[in-house]
C-alpha cells in the first residue's frame, strides 16, 4: 500500500523528499509554491536536480503536485480566470521540470453563473494547456464537498469534464472527506461499494490515480470541507477500516490531516497502517 502526506517545501522543493522519507512515506504530495499567493518563484536548477536525485535514492513513487488554492478554473470573472489558467500553465511547467507525473486541481466555484458554465470554463482551460505543452502531467480532478456554487462534487459532474477534455491525460483524485460530507456514505461497506460503482459507471476506476485520505470533522451530507485526523472524525476508525481494506488500498493514498498537538504525521501513518491491517513497528 502506498501511503504518504502532503509535505512542506519550506527551504526548497528538494527538502520535501527528505521530510517524506523521515516519516516513512512511500508516496507524497507537494505545492510547488505558496498555495495562498498568486506570486511564484522559479525553481532553482540545483533544487530540481537534488529533488530528482533524492527521489531515485529513496525510491518514493509516485509524487503528486497540487494546484494552489487561489486559482478558480470555474470563475466567470475574466481577470481571475486568466490568472487561474496562467497559474495552471506555471504548475504544469514546474511538474515537467521536476518529473512529477500528476497534478491535482480543485475545480472551483461558478460563483452563481451555473454549473454548466463552470464546467465549460474548466474544459476550456484543460484544452488550452494542451495547445501550450507537448506533454503534460495527468491532471487529477479532485471531487469537492459541494459547498454553494462548487463544481465537481458528484462523479457525474466530473465525468462531464473528462468526456469533453481533448486529452487522455485527465483523471480523478478521490477525497474521502469531501465525498463523505457530500453525502457518499463511504464509512460503510454498502455505501462505499455504491460510491465506487457510481464512480466506475460515470468515469471508470481506471481514471482514479490518487486517494486523499482524510477524516471529516462534519457529518455525512453537511457539504463542509474540514479535515480531521484519521479515525477521529465522523468517518471514524470503523469507516477507515472499511476504506483501507477495500479496492482503494490499491491506489496511492495521501493524507492532508490537521497540524496540531493531538497527533503527528507519524501518528496518523501508524493509525492508517493499523486500520489497514498492516504491521506497525513499535
Amino acid at each position: 500500500m502506498k501511503l504518504g502526506f502532503h509535505v512542506s517545501i519550506r527551504d526548497g522543493v528538494d527538502k520535501a523528499v527528505d521530510r517524506a522519507d523521515v516519516i516513512g512515506c512511500t508516496t507524497f504530495q507537494i505545492f510547488t509554491q505558496s498555495p495562498r499567493m498568486w506570486k511564484h518563484r522559479e525553481l532553482r536548477e540545483e533544487e530540481v536536480k537534488r529533488f530528482k536525485d533524492r527521489l531515485r535514492e529513496t525510491g518514493i513513487d509516485p509524487v503528486f503536485s497540487h494546484m494552489p488554492y487561489l486559482p478558480n478554473l470555474s470563475t466567470p470573472n475574466p481577470v481571475n480566470y486568466r490568472k487561474s489558467v496562467d497559474t495552471l500553465i506555471t504548475e504544469i511547467r514546474k511538474c515537467n521540470q521536476l518529473g512529477i507525473r500528476y497534478l491535482v486541481t480543485h475545480l472551483g466555484s461558478h460563483l452563481g453563473s451555473g454549473p454548466d458554465r463552470g464546467i465549460e470554463r474548466i474544459v476550456e482551460a484543460l484544452n488550452h494547456v494542451n495547445t501550450v505543452f507537448d506533454e503534460t502531467p495527468i491532471m487529477l480532478l479532485e471531487n469537492t464537498s459541494g459547498k454553494k456554487n462548487e463544481v465537481g462534487s458528484t462523479f457525474n459532474e466530473i465525468s462531464q469534464i473528462i468526456e469533453r477534455a481533448e486529452s487522455d491525460s485527465v483523471g480523478v483524485c478521490l477525497d474521502t472527506c469531501h465525498a463523505y460530507t457530500r453525502g457518499y456514505n463511504i464509512a460503510t461497506r454498502q455505501g462505499l461499494a455504491e460510491a465506487l460503482d457510481e464512480l466506475d459507471s460515470h468515469i471508470g476506476l481506471g481514471r482514479l490515480h490518487l486517494v486523499h485520505l482524510n477524516d471529516a470533522r462534519d457529518p455525512l451530507g453537511s457539504r463542509l470541507d474540514r479535515h480531521e485526523h484519521i479515525g477521529l472524525g465522523n468517518i471514524g476508525e470503523e469507516g477507515f477500516r472499511v476504506i483501507l481494506n477495500s479496492v482503494l488500498r490499491e491506489f496511492p493514498m495521501v493524507m492532508e490531516t490537521p497540524v496540531d498537538e493531538r497527533r503527528t504525521d507519524v501518528d496518523n501513518m501508524r493509525k492508517a497502517m493499523e486500520l489497514a491491517g498492516l504491521e506497525v513497528d513499535e
